[in-house]
């Protein structure tokens, strides 16, 4: 099935305000000829009336965003461009360190599901050198990955391992509140599919009543974009996309290195309240304009990765340079 219809991004240029508008297009019904709503940019598309009401600054404003489908509410896609990938990452870590702050400020705590890769990493070391990292109570925030590769303990080549060396060993985090998955040599040795059970047991134990499901509401849930469109270790077509059940998978087979993973479902990943997707560089291109284009999930993964409350797509040009021009203000001149 197609993701949501994308909404138009909010002016985010100086002068505009540095963030979109939190209140997206709603998202439209599905084109029978295509499987988005408008065509082959969904909201976006500038080749029908509907889509055209949603470009300019002022898009995005009239209504929540939100749809519904099965498993709850979705959020229609927002899609914020910037100048070239640093600015996108300063940009990115600003806007988390803001959605940390306020959920802690609401419930006492904060939960994060952390992406690694180029972009994912990149987001980890701006916000280690922000200004603004210490108004976050390291202490009370809640570490989760969406994926993993299934290598030994401290391998260079394991997200949590960049992770801690890009941000996590400078910061005052409880140990008890960061849940690395499972290495192959922890517990569960080179069981992989073993692993995948009982990280998606520590995910149910973590789960609320108020969730209702079997993975928590995360406050922000990170994702890379791959050049195929992969997200988490979900590619194109193989086993762990078209998980409709379970929480997190044993990933085999994976069409890059290693080729042996462990990855969050689609479901979990819904779970979280919003779910950001970051893509830089030209390679991306063709991935996001696919995804954006109401492509079904089988097929582009990314495009079925989505968040309750809201879902962000946080680009620099090069990834951007596939969507139609007029169709998003530069967030940077």
């Amino acid at each position: 099935a197609p993701g949501p219809a994308p909404a138009a991004a909010a002016d985010a240029r100086p002068g505009h305000g540095s963030v979109p508008d939190e209140h997206p297009r709603p998202a439209a019904g599905p084109s029978p000829a295509t499987g988005g709503p408008f065509g082959p940019f969904g909201a976006f598309s500038p080749f029908g009336p509907s889509g055209s009401e949603a470009l300019g600054p002022e898009a995005g404003r009239k209504g929540r965003g939100k749809g519904q489908r099965k498993g709850g509410e979705v959020s229609a896609p927002q899609v914020v461009v910037h100048r070239d990938k640093e600015l996108m990452a300063q940009a990115a870590a600003a806007r988390l360190i803001t959605k940390i702050v306020d959920a802690q400020a609401a419930r006492g705590s904060a939960s994060v599901v952390l992406t690694g890769g180029r972009n994912g990493n990149g987001l980890l070391a701006a916000l280690a050198t922000s200004p603004a990292r210490d108004a976050v109570d390291w202490s009370r925030l809640d570490l989760w990955w969406g994926d993993e590769r299934f290598l030994p303990d401290g391998h260079p080549d394991r997200n949590v391992t960049q992770a801690r060396e890009a941000l996590l060993d400078a910061v005052d985090l409880d140990p008890a509140r960061v849940h690395p998955m499972p290495a192959s040599d922890g517990p569960h040795g080179g069981d992989v599919e073993a692993a995948a059970e009982a990280y998606g047991i520590e995910l149910g134990r973590a789960a609320r009543p108020e969730n209702h499901g079997a993975a928590p509401s995360f406050d922000v849930l990170l994702l890379g974009v791959g050049p195929d469109t992969h997200v988490a270790s979900l590619f194109p077509e193989l086993p762990g996309v078209r998980e409709t059940e379970r929480t997190v998978v044993a990933v085999r087979g994976a069409p890059k290195p290693p080729p042996t993973r462990v990855s969050l479902t689609l479901p979990a990943i819904r779970a979280a309240r919003e779910v950001w997707l970051l893509a830089a560089g030209e390679d991306k291109a063709k991935a996001v304009t696919i995804a954006l284009s109401g492509a079904g999930e089988i097929q582009a993964p990314a495009a079925g990765a989505y968040g309750r409350s809201r879902t962000l797509w946080l680009l620099d040009r090069a990834a951007a340079s596939g969507l139609p021009r007029e169709l998003y203000p530069p967030a940077s001149p």
